[in-house]
């Protein structure tokens, strides 16, 4: 019996154990320019819910003994249900580089990384060996292309065979001093050289995180074709969307919980002990 009942705080234990590496993980890129936190989001089992049924409270004068029922909660479980990337704007600091970029709004660079396209919103820019630029990790920055429809179902189309190559859409300036507008343009000594793929999508939450600061979209038909709304900053860069003192007071809440979910732990396993005591007496 209390082997059985302990899955209920240990299913507790383990949830809180996933947020707080969540919420540990978020202060850890407090610093990181263009990080968006992640949240998780919890399911809990009731068994009322189990078994199909509702819980009727029954119309009639309350006994202080009716208060003890508990309709089959003691029995709920909790399990982290799915996490997900909150893509609120962060704070535009000014940096006087020329080469640092920032978005303000929905939107996301498109670059190009041996995984194949991906998409940032760390501007932190510099220029390779070529004068192609490229991110902090050596990814190149690609130019703005129109993109096609696509329909859906049996009218999907494969918008990769309809567009340029990436390696035909890099930005290079050589050696100039780039000058960078708010639609994107790139200028370098007064000629423009590229657009800047800035990209938007219907619903960021379908983005996936693939680490260093980078999401990948999986279906075509996410991404916003008309022009999009988003500014691009010149000499500025983006902070990472994380508040500190919310995210340190969820962290101190959570293992708060976490040490409470230890305890009933722990008088489970003190029952299951006196009960096998008493019964190896007889």
């Amino acid at each position: 019996m209390f082997l059985k009942e302990l899955w209920v705080p240990l299913s507790g234990a383990i949830a809180q154990q996933r947020k707080i590496d969540t919420i540990a993980n978020n202060i850890a890129n407090i610093n990181t320019p263009g990080f968006k936190k992640d949240q998780l989001v919890f399911k809990e089992y009731l068994n009322v819910h189990k078994q199909g049924g509702e819980i009727n409270l029954p119309n009639k004068e309350w006994q202080p003994k009716d208060f003890y029922k508990t309709y089959g909660a003691e029995h709920g479980m909790v399990k982290v249900d799915a996490s997900y990337s909150d893509h609120s704007q962060g704070q535009l600091v000014p940096t006087n580089n020329p080469l640092d970029l920032a978005i303000h709004g929905k939107g996301y660079f498109e670059i190009l990384t041996p995984q194949g396209i991906r998409y940032t919103r760390r501007g932190s820019l510099s220029l390779d060996n070529e004068g192609n630029v490229v991110t902090n990790q050596g990814h190149r920055l690609l130019s703005r292309v129109e993109l096609p429809e696509v329909g859906e179902g049996s009218e999907f189309i494969d918008v990769v065979s309809q567009v340029p190559s990436a390696e035909q859409r890099y930005i290079n300036i050589g050696k100039g001093i780039p000058s960078v507008n708010l639609d994107g343009e790139v200028f370098v000594d007064g000629n423009k050289v590229a657009q800047i793929s800035v990209v938007e999508f219907k619903d960021s939450g379908l983005l996936k995180k693939q680490g260093m600061n980078t999401f990948v979209n999986d279906d075509a038909r996410n991404i916003i074709k008309t022009k999009p709304i988003s500014r691009v900053h010149q000499g500025f860069e983006e902070q990472s969307n994380v508040n500190s003192v919310q995210e340190m007071s969820e962290l101190i809440k959570s293992y708060r919980q976490f040490e409470s979910i230890q305890r009933a732990i722990k008088a489970y396993d003190s029952m299951s002990e006196k009960a096998i005591n008493e019964i190896t007496k007889f």
